[in-house]
């Protein structure tokens, strides 16, 4: 009975029952469901079938429920008020004003990223906003299994087609220990590094990804030391003497303020990306989260990290491709 009970329950036979019990009439219930009153009488003959119990009893008071007429009823204002909530999160979502967004950004992103959030939630407070941290490579991997609403990224993975939306610059230097000999040092080029100890990020990093592409094509192989998967671990690494690194200037806007890094004058550099704020084309987004898209779009760049007079640009900044 029970599997039958789930299969085949309908709405209209647990409203039919609702009716019969507030009106204690057949007939009355009839006509506030806008039905023939022996439609109603065969809702609820099926509805007694499902439950093998019967749910109703004739009384000179009128149609009232069994005890088993009372267990159904209890249902039924259960599904009434879950329905309601739902009719009412999705007026909600229709207004932008709640709901659920789901976003993903790579790591070096962290340091801006929760201020973007925080300025659009005292927009829209009840909308509910998650962030999944990852590398170039797992962001990637989210968007295509369709985990994410939108990504906060570089370039954009070549193998989707993306909805991209300019965030603003994301500069790229090289930084030193405050006491490293060549912290004072003018116009270096690449090559004048080729005996340094580079500290660089694990395989799948867009900022690894980067570094390589630089020193490819000045056509310098430097000297590469430990890997690590966090720009945290890279900047408390070069701060203790293990070497240099290649890294996002957003990332270090604190230890350059500070003194405890310092970037050092390579011609060329800065090297200059882009943050995106992109999303699947065929990604269905509700409002909630159309509404950040544009919000980030519009309004994403005041959120980044100020670098000027933090990073010594020797010439032209080199601007990289989007794609």
């Amino acid at each position: 009975m029970a599997s039958r009970f789930m299969r085949e329950l309908t709405l209209r036979q647990l409203r039919a029952l609702a009716a019969v019990h507030r009106d204690r009439s057949v007939t009355a219930a009839a006509r506030k469901l806008n039905l023939t009153q022996p439609a109603v009488t065969l809702q609820i003959r099926n509805l007694q079938a499902l439950a093998g119990l019967p749910l109703i009893q004739r009384t000179s008071d009128g149609m009232l429920l069994t005890d088993a007429g009372r267990e159904v009823l209890a249902l039924t204002e259960r599904i009434e008020a879950a329905i309601a909530d739902c009719e009412t999160s999705l007026e909600m979502m229709a207004g932008k004003t709640a709901g659920k967004i789901s976003i993903g950004a790579v790591s070096t992103s962290k340091y801006f990223v929760p201020f973007m959030i925080s300025g659009f939630s005292k927009l829209y407070p009840k909308v509910d906003v998650s962030l999944f941290i990852g590398n170039r490579q797992e962001i990637g991997n989210a968007l295509r299994g369709y985990d994410l609403d939108f990504a906060i990224m570089g370039r954009p993975p070549a193998d989707i087609e993306m909805d991209v939306r300019l965030i603003g610059d994301h500069p790229h230097v090289i930084i030193a220990p405050t006491s490293h000999r060549l912290a004072r040092k003018s116009r270096l080029a690449l090559s004048d590094l080729a005996d340094e100890t580079f500290l660089l990020r694990e395989p799948g990093s867009g900022t690894r990804g980067l570094m390589e592409q630089l020193f490819e094509t000045a056509r310098v192989r430097p000297n590469l030391g430990m890997a690590m998967s966090s720009n945290e671990t890279i900047k408390q690494a070069v701060i203790a003497g293990l070497g240099i690194a290649f890294i996002s200037a957003h990332t270090v806007a604190t230890e350059l303020d500070e003194r405890r890094l310092v970037t050092l004058d390579v011609a060329g550099l800065p090297v200059v990306r882009q943050w995106f704020v992109l999303s699947r084309k065929d990604k269905v987004l509700l409002p909630p989260a159309r509404a950040m898209l544009e919000f980030l779009a519009a309004r994403g760049s005041q959120f980044l990290p100020r670098t000027h007079g933090r990073v010594r640009i020797t010439r032209t900044s080199v601007r990289g491709r989007r794609g």
